[in-house]
Formats: C-alpha cells, sequence, structure tokens
C-alpha cells in the first residue's frame, strides 16, 4: 500500500480528548476536556423536546435565517457595531470547523501563521492542514505577555494572519486593550488578517474585560471572529459555531464551508435560537456563576499548596507541577489519573517551546464535582512522588 499523507507526520491526535479516555479507563473525574457536567438552560431544552415540530432537512447552508437574525442582534449588542445577517455571518459546525473555515478562506498553501504560544491544539493543526507554516509567537508565563518586537518580526517575516484566541485557551488572559492596540497596529501595518477564537467571550471575571478586536479603529475590515454558542450556553455537543466578517471575506467563508461540512443540524439552531435571544440578565448570571466556581475550586488548589496562575477569564487553571520531578508531564498527568483520580491535561500540548512544568485543569463542573475532585487532590504531594 501507498503511504497516507505526509502531513500527519507533522501533528498528533487531539492530546486533550486523549486525557478523558484516560481519565475513562482510570474513573478519573475528567478534568481535562473542558465541557460542563451540568444542564443547559432550560429555556433550550425545552425548545429541543419540541423535536418533532422542528426542521429536519438542510437549512441554508450558511444558517438558518432566523439563527442568524437572532445572532445578529446578540452580537450587534456585545460588539459594538452593526451585523448584517445576510452577508457577515457563516453558521458553522461549532467554532472548530469555524476556525479551519476561516484559516482556509484567508491563506494559500505556504503562507505563514502567526500563533500565540500557549494556544489550544487546533490552531497549529488548522495550519498544517491549510497547506501554511505557523510561526510561534510566546505569551510568556506567568503573566502570559508577548513581546511587541517578536510578534512583529513574524509579520515582518511574511505572516499573513494571527491567529488571536482572547479571552485565551489554555491561560485565561484577556488581552488588554493596550495589547489589542499593538496587534491592530501591527496587523494593519502589514496588511494582515486576524482570525479570532472567542468562545470564551461572556466568561470573563471581573475587573477583567472583554473587548473583540474587530471593534477596534481599521480592524472590523480586516478580522474573521470565530465563536460559538458551547460554552455561553453549556451546549458543547450541538456544536454551533460561526464567522462574522465582512461580505467579501463570508463570500468566500461560506465557499469552503459548503464544501466541509454542508450546515449546521437544523433543529439545534431551531432550539438555539431562544438562548440567543436571552437579556442582559443571563450573562450576568453567567459570569456570576463561573465566578462563584473559580473561588471554590482556586481556593482548594491553595489550600492543598498547588501553584498556579490565577485565570482572568475562561473556565481553565495552569498548575506548576515541576516540584514532583517528573521528567515527561504528560508522564505526570497519566499517573495522576491512575493514582490519584483526578484527569488532566499535560501543559506542553499547548507550548510550541520546550515547556514541561504546567498541567491545566478545568473548573466547568458542578461543586459537587469539584469538591470531590479537590478532596481527590488533597492526597497529591503523597501519592505523586516521582
Amino acid at each position: 500500500m501507498k503511504k497516507l499523507s505526509n502531513r500527519l507526520a507533522t501533528f498528533t491526535d487531539s492530546v486533550i480528548r486523549r486525557m478523558t479516555r484516560v481519565s475513562a479507563t482510570y474513573g478519573a473525574i475528567n478534568l481535562s476536556q473542558g465541557f460542563p457536567d451540568f444542564e443547559p438552560p432550560r429555556e433550550l431544552l425545552d425548545r429541543l423536546s419540541q423535536a418533532a415540530e422542528l426542521p429536519h432537512q438542510y437549512s441554508v447552508t450558511w444558517g438558518a435565517r432566523n439563527f442568524r437574525e437572532a445572532l445578529a442582534e446578540k452580537q450587534t449588542r456585545f460588539m459594538g457595531y452593526a451585523i448584517d445577517p445576510e452577508k457577515e455571518i457563516v453558521i458553522t459546525c461549532g467554532a472548530t470547523e469555524a476556525m479551519m473555515c476561516a484559516m482556509m478562506t484567508v491563506v494559500n498553501p505556504g503562507d505563514k501563521v502567526a500563533v500565540f504560544s500557549p494556544f489550544y491544539e487546533n490552531y497549529g493543526a488548522d495550519a498544517i492542514l491549510s497547506g501554511a507554516e505557523p510561526a510561534y509567537v510566546p505569551l510568556v508565563p506567568p503573566e502570559f505577555a508577548f513581546d511587541p518586537n517578536i510578534l512583529e518580526d513574524a509579520f515582518r517575516n511574511g505572516a499573513k494572519t494571527l491567529i488571536l484566541c482572547n479571552p485565551s485557551n489554555p491561560a485565561g488572559k484577556v488581552f488588554s486593550r493596550e495589547e489589542l492596540a499593538v496587534i491592530a497596529g501591527l496587523a494593519i501595518k502589514y496588511d494582515a488578517y486576524v482570525i479570532t477564537d472567542e468562545v470564551y467571550e461572556h466568561i470573563v471575571y471581573a475587573p477583567y474585560t472583554h473587548t473583540y478586536i474587530s471593534s477596534l479603529p481599521g480592524m472590523r475590515e480586516r478580522t474573521l471572529a470565530c465563536s460559538s454558542l458551547s460554552k455561553t450556553y453549556s451546549i458543547t455537543g450541538w456544536r454551533l459555531g460561526y464567522i462574522i466578517a465582512p461580505p467579501e471575506i463570508i463570500a468566500g467563508a461560506r465557499q469552503v464551508h459548503d464544501f466541509l461540512t454542508v450546515g449546521a443540524a437544523a433543529p439545534l439552531q431551531e432550539a438555539a435560537v431562544v438562548g440567543l435571544r436571552f437579556p442582559q440578565s443571563y450573562y450576568d448570571e453567567l459570569r456570576e456563576r463561573y465566578t462563584a466556581k473559580r473561588t471554590l475550586f482556586l481556593s482548594g488548589l491553595r489550600d492543598i499548596g498547588l501553584s498556579f496562575t490565577e485565570p482572568q477569564a475562561a473556565y481553565y487553571v495552569m498548575i506548576d507541577i515541576s516540584g514532583f520531578g517528573f521528567a515527561s508531564d504528560l508522564d505526570f498527568c497519566e499517573k495522576l489519573a491512575e493514582r490519584v483520580g483526578v484527569g488532566a491535561v499535560p501543559g506542553s500540548s499547548f507550548f510550541r517551546e520546550p515547556e514541561n512544568r504546567y498541567m491545566r485543569l478545568h473548573f466547568a463542573k458542578k461543586e459537587e464535582t469539584l469538591r470531590a475532585a479537590l478532596d481527590r487532590l488533597g492526597a497529591i504531594h503523597a501519592k505523586m512522588k516521582n
């Protein structure tokens, strides 16, 4: 048999989803893959329960009209500028497809793509699958700040686009308006695109606030804003994402999307319209709920004696495991699942740099699940001696 594609050798399977399988093997509490163990809002479930009445055939390939209209109304309110549901939106199968679709819309094989590191693992694979070359720009722990000169080097060396995860997974960083102004200035100077991943846009902790880079002067026309409903409405399995961009970019993205997946699930689009029309109070309560989870979980980690970087947003925490003496953070996380009964993601899977001192846990769980995980983690110092 002839060899399979050479591109398969340039990236691995998802380490995050691999650690979910490891967690299942050992009966560990899965704090690796970031999905809740609580129900979505009742209004969405009630609408979904009417499934027999919902559309069961293809919707318009770039999204059902009422879904796009509700999304445009919501995002106009939050992003601060008018969004045309007919010309500036494409609905995708989750933010994962949105990012891949955005990448294939703006880059050609051989182009360079700037990626902040640490990064959500899909970004490097997206670039490679698009035939592009990733150029990594470090976000330096513990503040996860970037050096504007290194970022400019990436653009100077030919990066056609930058991937910006804001708020950041895995770092929990919220890029300040000043940092975004630096990024915007360089994108304009070098006539580059910015592809954003903003799935945690509504899970931001006081006093931090999320700024959409597309709202900055000169950036709307060069930004492909990607996001999804997964984290905001606790429906990760519904796989509803989107790209918002100017009409000429969306026209191209719709072409790519049409041949990637044809369209997102029509019944789920119909059911999710209810969530898109929630009032501001829903988003206020969402932040309060996750703030309480963060307080509970981080307080427990401190009591256990673990060192970590406090997240400004999202629901992940990067924990320093260097003191345990493991040469491999992957080995550490596998043994953590086996010995302690908690599933984590090795930090090295997020870094381009040779980084081996972190694991990532998430706290998008019920209070009882978090307390059970903390109870198990209480034995980490005794059970994780290498």
